[in-house]
């Protein structure tokens, strides 16, 4: 059985794949010739727009109902504009604004720029309902910690993507945004009555299946309540039970990437992950980013052998072969709404800025950035005030000279648990500081900083994080951009009167 080329076929037909570079590779293409529903696309993948459509043109010449697959959630997660940071700002902003209309907008922009990419399938949107200050992995890519908040946005994203003809995938089923961990690392536990999970965590996905949302995508943590000791990527009980029979689901089940610890360390490696989503009832299984074909192959081999051997039956691969077909299929038949090509994401994200106090006496402040590290789903995103900022003075006079009296440095970028207050005293003089991070109430350090510094001189925090309840003593403004896109970025300048 192993050897039987109908059954690799069907098994290839379950896979979303990934490839290094800017262009797919022949075994990449190869694979789709021979059955993979798809690919993946990363910001390893992405150099300039039209590099972008050549690669999905590639694709799609090596078999025309690809399904060719992003991240691109707007503001935090971005895979297109990785080397700027996104135009857009993310679902927290979004649900700050609090105006669905708007959010469909932006999710019709980000849809028309991906459908004239060639590229059919957004992992997003993000609709998890926050409700972990320290949730280290969803955050800002949350549109808020109201359920009905967070589902009105979700129904809104979607019908703005899928008017793009770009299928969205609501993401993470039964719901991440409880968690205090980060599945890429380890199985995060969720362990609360099943009551709380369908006031709290599910009314964004009841929200998505009745906008007719094309795929949900699984999560991989632990709900004892309904998962026992696995993830819910392999529980019959939330993807069969609770998705598809009490939520009527009838579109594509995705798996989150296999690779992930929280589904792979779970099962033994990514192939016999494959095998038990599969199992529970998923359609599509991501593979991950860093694939080649040798694990294509292996996966493959891991779905043939468990139909052979009991594991899994011919019928349920071909239930979720023909699930993943029915997703490209809808694809290409999709009406497709005009895309929106206005400065859209920009104008969102300057209605998200909240400030808290008073923003006056800021001319030419020692701008802070504290160094925070990113997650594997944001990935390395430029992201801070310094693309808005005016430029700075030459330090010499306007015949040549050096000043008498130079002034010192206009922006820093420092790691909070490693600087000095009385060094950054010193570099500010009398100058106002302006202090912006990500999550500044967590990032070690950075709360005795802040206050410290506060104690002596006028400071400003721009908070780019999600949004805690943590006020530091002593700081004249405490301003909130919900996110660290470039959007975001830009409308916090703008908003402190320090824009280019």
């Amino acid at each position: 059985m192993a050897s039987d080329p109908g059954l690799r076929r069907l098994a290839l037909r379950t896979l979303l794949a990934a490839y290094p570079g800017d262009n797919p590779p022949d075994w990449a293409l190869e694979l789709v010739g021979e059955g993979l529903a798809g690919h993946t696309l990363f910001g390893r993948n992405i150099d300039h727009p039209a590099q972008v459509a050549a690669s999905t043109a590639a694709l799609r010449a090596a078999r025309p109902d690809v399904l060719i697959a992003i991240d691109e959630e707007g503001g935090d997660v971005t895979r297109l504009a990785h080397a700027t940071g996104s135009p857009y700002p993310g679902n927290a902003a979004l649900g700050a604004v609090d105006d669905p209309a708007l959010t469909r907008r932006v999710y019709q922009a980000i849809g028309g720029e991906l459908a004239g990419l060639g590229i059919n399938v957004n992992l997003a949107p993000t609709v998890d309902v926050n409700t972990a200050d320290d949730n280290p992995i969803i955050g800002t890519r949350s549109f808020g910690a109201d359920p009905l908040r967070v589902a009105a946005h979700s129904a809104a994203a979607v019908a703005g993507l899928q008017a793009t003809g770009v299928a969205a995938c609501a993401k993470h089923f039964p719901g991440h945004g409880a968690t205090v961990a980060d599945s890429h690392y380890e199985l995060p536990t969720v362990d609360v009555p099943l009551d709380l999970l369908r006031r709290r965590d599910l009314p964004p996905f009841a929200a998505v299946v009745a906008a007719d949302v094309r795929s949900v995508m699984t999560a991989h943590i632990r709900v004892p309540v309904l998962t026992g000791t696995g993830p819910a990527t392999f529980s019959r009980a939330v993807l069969i039970d609770l998705l598809r029979h009490e939520y009527g689901f009838t579109g594509a089940v995705i798996t989150d990437a296999l690779e992930m610890k929280g589904a792979s360390l779970a099962a033994g490696g990514i192939a016999p992950a494959a095998v038990r989503a599969l199992a529970a009832g998923a359609d599509l299984l991501c593979i991950g980013a860093r694939v080649d074909a040798a694990l294509v192959e292996r996966v493959a081999a891991e779905i043939v052998a468990a139909i052979g051997d009991g594991r899994l039956t011919r019928e349920r691969v071909e239930q979720a072969a023909g699930r993943a077909g029915d997703l490209a299929a809808w694809t290409r038949a999709a009406a497709v709404a005009e895309a929106v090509t206005t400065n859209l994401g920009y104008a969102a994200a300057r209605r998200a800025v909240r400030v808290e106090g008073v923003l006056d006496g800021l001319a030419d402040p020692l701008v802070v950035q504290l160094l925070a590290a990113s997650t594997v789903a944001e990935g390395r995103v430029p992201w801070g005030l310094s693309p808005h900022l005016a430029p700075e003075p030459d330090p010499a006079g306007p015949d040549g000279a050096t000043p008498p009296d130079p002034a010192g440095p206009r922006q820093l970028r420092l790691v909070a648990a490693e600087t000095d207050a009385q060094a950054v005293r010193e570099l500010a003089g009398r100058r106002p500081i302006v202090l912006v991070g990500r999550h500044v109430h967590r990032l070690p350090g950075a709360p005795e900083l802040v206050e410290a510094l506060a104690a002596t001189h006028r400071v400003t925090v721009v908070e780019m994080g999600w949004p805690s309840r943590w006020r530091p003593a002593g700081v004249r403004a405490f301003v909130t951009t919900y996110g660290a896109s470039h959007a975001n970025g830009r409308a916090a300048a703008e908003a402190l009167g320090l824009a280019r």
